[in-house]
């Protein structure tokens, strides 16, 4: 057997444990993807169409002048296509914990010549969000590394104008994974109905609305 097979299935094989470990770990601790694999977080799934960038801001149907705030933006792959579908008169508020992913980013954002992007170093849940400020919050296969997610959600209902959506992206694949039982509740405790649901049980985005009387 030639050594590139020997080679590609000991590096599978060590992505698979690695996967295994740190989905393990992930249960009892709060491990956000660190700031030096931020190219994978960068590269759509093959896999699963459902968390490609472009499938999941076509879902956000947003238009010109929408205020849109990605939490745990990681290194700007939603938060540049969200940026150029709400135009310059739009807003984006990118969130992460993280001052590596802001770092790739802002460069990002620099490269795609996107300048309505505000960059914030917070915890969600720390009051970082204004507000009744924005008409979509985004959720992409972060959720499960927020420690407090209650907290987490409280902040994204309250920065939604009435009549906002937020939109929760998860898939199998990520060691955070959230079943889609599992968001709804917590979203609904938040204050939020659920509105929509697209994809599978392994990799969705679900919707969830902010009332317009709330």
């Amino acid at each position: 057997m030639p050594m590139v097979v020997y080679i590609l299935a000991g590096a599978a094989l060590l992505a698979t444990v690695g996967w295994v470990v740190w989905r393990v770990a992930s249960h009892r601790h709060s491990l956000p993807c660190p700031a030096w694999l931020r190219w994978m977080v960068e590269l759509d799934n093959p896999f699963t169409k459902t968390n490609r960038a472009a499938v999941i801001v076509e879902h956000l149907q947003l238009q010109p002048g929408m205020a849109v705030a990605d939490i745990g933006c990681g290194p700007g792959r939603l938060a540049v296509p969200v940026a150029r579908a709400v135009g310059p008169s739009g807003r984006v508020v990118a969130v992460d914990v993280q001052a590596g992913m802001l770092y790739r980013a802002r460069a990002k954002a620099a490269m795609a010549d996107v300048s309505n992007i505000e960059f914030v170093e917070a915890a969600v849940g720390s009051g970082a969000l204004q507000r009744e400020a924005f008409d979509r919050v985004l959720l992409v296969t972060v959720l499960g590394e927020i420690p407090d997610q209650a907290a987490c959600l409280a902040e994204a209902f309250a920065a939604l104008r009435p009549g906002g959506v937020l939109s929760v992206t998860e898939v199998i694949f990520d060691p955070h994974f959230q079943r889609q039982s599992r968001v709804a509740r917590a979203a609904e405790a938040a204050g939020f109905r659920r509105r929509a649901v697209f994809g599978n049980r392994i990799a969705y985005t679900m919707h969830l609305g902010k009332a317009a009387d709330a």
